[in-house]
């Protein structure tokens, strides 16, 4: 399908991209374009203009700063999977989106701001306790990834803002994910990230996030709970993944791929399959 008519503009600067954004009411920002053409070309969108902001140097690249490392929000997928100074969790998620063209046109901050409930980058940056840095033509500001991800395409993105990047710990320990894939469009029918810390032969610090089972990125606090203060052995492991249906509620989706109770039953062979991999790597 066509999608409906648009004026393009092109943005060098983030100053004239909040410009832009100011003077065509409603406009969409574009980058990498891997989530809004396909709106587009479904209808779903008619925003009448769309601003380029592909080219802004300021919000790509990868940064180490001590215990943190910051990723422009123009970076795409693939620099993301072949960066050595992020967490292997990370690194791995970003190697498993789409396909060899989409890492290499998608960006980090446009998979975010977008939000499927069905995308691997939302759950790991939860799941690692990640800052998205938000900048609007009234300055900046950060949110934690956990309260960033607020519904089903929703975010904590306020009118006229973009993120321009995102701050990650790297100190956490060890940290895996681990999804059931449609074999189509790679998305997370059930997706696990996980981070865990050892001392003394048990763990000591556990962050647990799944997706494609609610609206958003879902924190799993009863199994983090489940893991403290105990070896990170295949029993306990198994013990922790199985609480995962508390976390979970009522709130399972279902879709033409999988149904609610199908993702419900699956869910604690990947948050075991992500903790054993953590685990492992935290030595």
């Amino acid at each position: 399908m066509y999608p409906p008519k648009f004026d393009y503009y092109r943005a060098n600067s983030l100053s004239e991209a909040f410009s832009l954004m100011q003077e065509h009411g409603g406009a969409k920002v574009i980058a990498g374009g891997h989530s809004l053409i396909p709106s587009l070309k479904l209808r779903l969108a008619d925003p009448g203009a769309l601003i380029d902001i592909g080219r802004i140097g300021e919000l790509k690249g990868i940064t180490a700063n001590g215990n943190s490392t910051r990723i422009g929000a123009l970076t795409t997928h693939a620099i993301v999977a072949a960066a050595k100074n992020l967490p292997q969790g990370l690194t791995e998620a970003a190697g498993w989106i789409g396909d060899p063209q989409v890492r290499n046109r998608g960006t980090v901050g446009g998979n975010i701001a977008h939000a499927d409930p069905a995308s691997d980058l939302p759950t790991v940056f939860t799941a690692l306790g990640a800052t998205i840095n938000l900048t609007g033509p009234g300055g900046e500001r950060s949110v934690a990834a956990q309260d960033f991800f607020t519904g089903l395409f929703e975010t904590a993105l306020q009118e006229g803002e973009l993120v321009s990047s995102i701050d990650v710990p790297t100190n956490g320990g060890g940290s895996a994910y681990a999804k059931l894939f449609n074999p189509a469009s790679r998305y997370a029918v059930v997706g696990c990230a996980a981070q865990v810390k050892v001392e003394n032969g048990v763990c000591s610090a556990a962050s647990v996030a799944v997706g494609g089972l609610t609206s958003h990125a879902t924190k799993a606090n009863a199994v983090e709970a489940a893991l403290l203060g105990k070896p990170l052995n295949e029993a306990t492991i198994a013990a922790a993944a199985a609480q995962i249906s508390q976390d979970l509620g009522d709130d399972v989706m279902g879709d033409l791929h999988a149904s609610a109770d199908y993702r419900r039953s699956i869910a604690p062979i990947y948050v075991a399959q992500a903790l054993t991999a953590a685990a492992s790597r935290a030595g």
